[in-house]
């Protein structure tokens, strides 16, 4: 496990806690019910994203860096809320995330927060997404190649 030494004797870690064998197979069903104007916000970028295409091919092109994906939690939090705590590996190397869904009263996914951690695995992805998406629009709310 990769850690690293902060003030006060915190330690934050990639990796928290062990995956949960019960959500092997767990596919993100809030995916597919996106609403047409749903938002995209996160860590890793800069504003957010709206609408269901949009959303859509941000998220299915950070599916595929995944090298695998651990789910530690995967669930409603209430009514309009749902909740994923997972790790990814991305370049071999472990990405935490949590993800926060918030449904409208039709039940569709409206907004989707997005926080990757630690900082430095956030900025690696949010070059690559840049990279990917260069001379599109999405390409914005990402880090370029040349950011610091």
């Amino acid at each position: 496990m990769n850690s690293e030494k902060i003030s006060d004797g915190v330690t934050p870690t990639d990796v928290v806690g062990a995956a949960d064998p019960a959500l092997a197979n767990y596919s993100p069903a809030w995916l597919a019910n996106l609403a047409s104007d749903v938002t995209l916000e996160g860590s890793m970028m800069n504003g957010a994203v709206q609408g269901a295409d949009a959303v859509r091919s941000l998220v299915g092109y950070v599916r595929t860096l995944y090298e695998r994906q651990e789910f530690h939690f995967a669930g409603p939090v209430d009514a309009t809320r749902f909740l994923e705590d997972y790790t990814a590996w991305v370049n071999g190397e472990p990405v935490g995330n949590v993800v926060l869904i918030i449904f409208n009263a039709a039940g569709q996914s409206q907004h989707v927060v997005v926080n990757y951690r630690p900082r430095s695995k956030l900025l690696m992805l949010s070059r690559l997404v840049g990279e990917h998406f260069a001379g599109t629009p999405l390409a914005e709310a990402f880090a370029s190649s040349t950011a610091e």
